[in-house]
């Protein structure tokens, strides 16, 4: 008995050196689904969506450069036009032998160049592009937090279960040594032999070995617990009892409009827009355009301005047929996604149906195991009576503990399996 009390001890210890902490169902799953590292990722998605939209307001927006240059040179054709451009031509320039053979000429620019586009119907499709890109990232984050709420769901569930298993198996391990006690007492006084007694201690060190395992899963899917919350690992959470969730409505149909399915349709949209931009890079495109430009003979010299301004329109009329290739390959893109959708669709709707029939047939196994757990409680209490009496075997009592515990963990695991399926059809049809 000494070393029985010594092994509870040392499973104490072992099992309560982390903080515990209680968390509910729903606190979990709200935490999950604003603080998962996968939320910030899709936030961050929708970010980078909006910044390359906002890259289009070039469409409309002037561009502007400035630009600061200074050249030497003896050519005669630059050097004469160095001195037209700074405005400082004489007659003695004109002379035959300046003209063919000048002096070494600088000349310093500064150009302030301004870019105005006027229209570019290629361009206007493209920014319809990328604003669909916004809400395909902004569904796609929608359907990140519907998946990490039920993952942070499904993972509790399974530390519900993980803690009803150290609870029978405690409950187990209690009977299991209070008929060690008895046993050993009739053993020391020769009415049961030693057999008995060693069949009984094997049964308790089994029995231990459980615990061990079953907290090591509460320590298991408490990390996973704190994963999906975004917080450090390391706590056991204490939580909510497991019971039977109802069901809150009858999900039999998978709604059309869920984000996951939008998502894909806003990106065929888009490639609809990417296609008419294709096409439109046949249109001619109307920018302006306008500078201003200083000329000096020295270096830092800011004197001698002149303009230039006008409008340019630039019409692509053949581009070696990469115009009819680009639309092929975008064509069969977008065909991709739509065979895509049509699958992830029914998948899901095969997905669904399964997940009802596994919810029936979990009701049914419910049912039977709540059944059988009070009739193995009833047989174990009726067989401990009569082993005090000596009228059962010691094999007869195991059995009977083995069958109770067996029997509870059939049951609580088909409560978890029902709360899971449960949540998995909440997933499947969540909008």
């Amino acid at each position: 008995m000494k070393k029985l009390l010594l092994s509870s001890i040392l499973i104490f210890l072992l099992t309560s050196t982390h903080a515990q902490t209680f968390l509910g169902k729903a606190e979990a799953i709200r935490i999950a689904g604003d603080s998962s590292r996968k939320i910030e990722m899709a936030d961050n998605e929708i970010k980078t969506a909006e910044a390359k939209f906002k890259q289009t307001d070039a469409v409309f927006l002037p561009q502007l450069s400035l630009d600061y240059s200074g050249m030497i040179t003896n050519n005669p054709l630059n050097a004469f036009g160095f001195k037209l451009q700074q405005r400082s031509i004489s007659q003695n320039d004109f002379a035959p032998d300046l003209l063919n053979y000048p002096k070494a000429t600088g000349n310093f620019s500064t150009q302030a160049m301004l870019m105005q586009p006027i229209y570019n119907a290629d361009m206007l499709a493209m920014r319809n592009a990328a604003r669909k890109q916004v809400a395909i990232a902004d569904y796609q984050q929608q359907r990140t937090r519907d998946y990490i709420k039920f993952s942070a769901e499904t993972e509790y569930n399974q530390l519900q279960l993980s803690h009803q298993m150290v609870a029978v198996t405690r409950e187990a391990l209690t009977t299991l040594q209070a008929i060690y006690k008895w046993t050993k007492d009739r053993y020391d006084q020769g009415y049961v032999q030693k057999s008995d007694l060693l069949n009984v201690d094997v049964n308790v060190k089994s029995i231990e070995t459980q615990l061990a395992a079953a907290n090591a899963a509460v320590q298991e899917h408490s990390d996973n617990v704190s994963l999906l919350m975004g917080r450090p690992i390391g706590n056991i959470y204490i939580v909510d009892s497991l019971q039977k969730e109802e069901e809150a409505a009858n999900y039999n149909v998978l709604p059309q409009d869920r984000s996951d399915f939008k998502a894909m349709e806003t990106a065929i949209a888009a490639y609809d827009d990417m296609m008419k931009s294709t096409k439109r890079s046949l249109i001619p495109k109307i920018n302006g355009f306008a500078s201003y430009q200083l000329n000096d003979s020295k270096a830092l010299g800011f004197s001698n301005g002149a303009y230039l301004a006008g409008a340019q329109m630039t019409w692509n009329i053949f581009k070696g047929n990469e115009v009819h290739n680009k639309l092929a390959t975008q064509q069969s893109e977008q065909k991709q996604i739509s065979l895509q959708l049509k699958e992830h669709q029914e998948q899901d709707t095969k997905a669904l149906a399964k997940a009802n029939n596994q919810l029936k047939e979990t009701s049914y196994q419910l049912a039977q195991y709540n059944a059988a757990v009070e009739q193995a409680k009833e047989s174990l209490l009726i067989l401990e009576n009569r082993y005090k009496q000596g009228l059962v075997s010691t094999t007869d009592m195991l059995q009977a503990q083995t069958q109770l515990s067996q029997q509870t963990l059939y049951y609580q695991q088909a409560v978890m399996m029902h709360n899971s399926t449960l949540a998995y059809i909440r997933f499947l049809t969540a909008h």
